[in-house]
């Protein structure tokens, strides 16, 4: 079977998969992701490269991912509906496609508010939904937004999307992914997991729908670097669910950081014996040298079938 990318390819034959983060920098120094690259080169199937993460201006991630291509890395190139219109997102998405980028990964984005231009005026043209069926009919149908035609080749991607199983309400989480899935999206990759009863609950739902035989999903991981990082997610970040026990542990811990390394090794152990979870995204925020050795440590490399 010809597969679109290396990671279709890993979720297709059956693989616990394992993507990561690699964040554009604050510049346009190409180093600040070649280094983080080739540091982690081996570790997972493919990169996220961010698009202006938390709404503050980085180095496009057209261009990380192109950088990445350079060092045959595979990139998984986000693109969000907060800074361009249909016509700048279609027109991003033939490029991509044209320079050999495979895999996609559709958000709305962080309001601009947020971030370091909070004057910003914010797009939304369109929202994530929108934007996973654009791509999907230009790959599919070979048609563009408004319906005319492609005349030159279609983008040939692997379509992805967020889901996050502790927003409210919770009842509808299920039902959002599944409008996804229809949409045209491949995988999923989800919020950062820390409650795992809740998100077995997500799960269990999702399981007894099928809907992990329609799309592949990827659970989020955030390894905890520190108290104050801790903090200002359980307090601060909207969508994050960090149970108290956690939280007096990392409170409590004489080494934080060490403590926080346990917890993750914990975490991936137990979300790899979820019945339907397809894979990891790593996340670990300005703490990328760990990743090596996560992924050794709870044997995702070498993998096993699941």
């Amino acid at each position: 079977m010809n597969y679109r990318s290396n990671l279709q390819k890993v979720l297709s034959e059956g693989f616990f998969a394992v993507t990561a983060e690699i964040g554009p920098p604050k510049g346009s120094d190409p180093e600040k992701i070649t280094k983080k690259a080739e540091m982690l080169k081996g570790s997972a199937d493919a990169f996220n490269i961010t698009d202006n993460q938390t709404a503050v201006v980085r180095m496009s991630s057209m261009a990380g991912s192109c950088l990445l291509l350079k060092m045959k890395i595979e990139p998984i190139m986000q693109m969000t509906c907060r800074d361009r219109n249909r016509i700048a997102l279609q027109s991003d998405v033939l490029g991509a496609s044209a320079v050999g980028i495979k895999n996609i990964l559709c958000l709305t984005g962080d309001h601009q508010s947020f971030g370091n231009h909070p004057g910003a005026k914010g797009v939304f043209d369109i929202d994530s939904m929108q934007l996973i069926q654009m791509i999907k009919n230009m790959r599919d149908e070979g048609i563009f937004q408004n319906g005319d035609e492609i005349l030159a080749r279609n983008p040939d991607v692997f379509i992805g999307a967020a889901a996050n199983p502790y927003a409210d309400p919770f009842e509808l989480r299920v039902d959002r992914l599944h409008k996804k899935i229809k949409a045209g999206a491949d995988f999923i990759q989800t919020q950062s997991v820390y409650n795992l009863d809740k998100f077995n609950r997500w799960m269990d739902e999702i399981h007894s729908n099928r809907l992990d035989k329609k799309v592949h999903i990827l659970a989020g991981l955030t390894p905890l670097k520190s108290l104050r990082m801790t903090e200002r997610m359980k307090f601060h970040v909207p969508g994050v669910d960090i149970p108290d026990t956690i939280y007096s542990r990392m409170k409590n811990a004489a080494d934080p950081k060490s403590e926080g390394y346990e917890i993750a090794i914990e975490l991936i152990k137990e979300l790899k014996k979820i019945k339907g979870l397809h894979g990891i995204h790593i996340t670990a925020l300005f703490w990328e040298d760990i990743i090596p050795s996560l992924v050794k440590e709870t044997s995702l490399y070498p993998r096993s079938l699941f």
